[in-house]
């Protein structure tokens, strides 16, 4: 399976490709899409949403995994990664990607094995887990690589509980 993974942001959304299943795994790609905070928020909108496509064009993931908004202290943040977070969506439905999004506590205990997990925590667990020579940076790209894992690790658990509610 190949999965994107997407930790939304208008500033900067980070992107994670992985291939794999809970067995192993493999980075495939990695980043960060950013957009000029000067530039007028539609423009910046527009220019992530044309980014977002032209990734899932390009790897063309069997599953979009993004981080779902749960609580945010900051409303203008809350705000900022749920426009960024609704465009990730909005692109995966369009190239009819399945899409399933993870709280950041669902991430961390699906990388870590501990919901509470610190940044530098999963930043190591994410180098360990895909055997990267080094920490991915910026967080943004360690935390969409994390959702991809978290997708991977949990797929087969979510397909068979779908299939035994069938």
């Amino acid at each position: 399976m190949f999965v994107l993974g997407i930790d939304p942001g208008v500033s900067r959304c980070g992107y994670g490709c992985v291939t794999g299943d809970s067995r192993g795994m493999r980075a495939v790609s990695a980043g960060v899409i950013t957009t000029p905070p000067a530039d007028p928020l539609p423009q910046r909108l527009a220019a992530l949403v044309a980014e977002l496509r032209g990734l899932v064009a390009e790897l063309q993931p069997d599953a979009v995994s993004v981080e779902r908004v749960f609580f945010q202290t900051n409303a203008r943040t809350a705000m900022s990664v749920g426009q960024a977070s609704g465009l990730a969506l909005l692109v995966s439905a369009e190239a009819g990607v399945p899409v399933c999004q993870y709280t950041p506590n669902e991430v961390k205990m699906a990388v870590t094995g501990y919901g509470a997990a610190p940044k530098a925590q999963v930043q190591q667990m994410v180098q360990s887990l895909l055997g990267l020579p080094e920490r991915p940076r910026p967080p943004d790209t360690a935390d969409a690589l994390a959702l991809a894992i978290c997708h991977l690790s949990l797929a087969p658990r979510l397909a068979r509980v779908a299939g035994a509610q069938s």
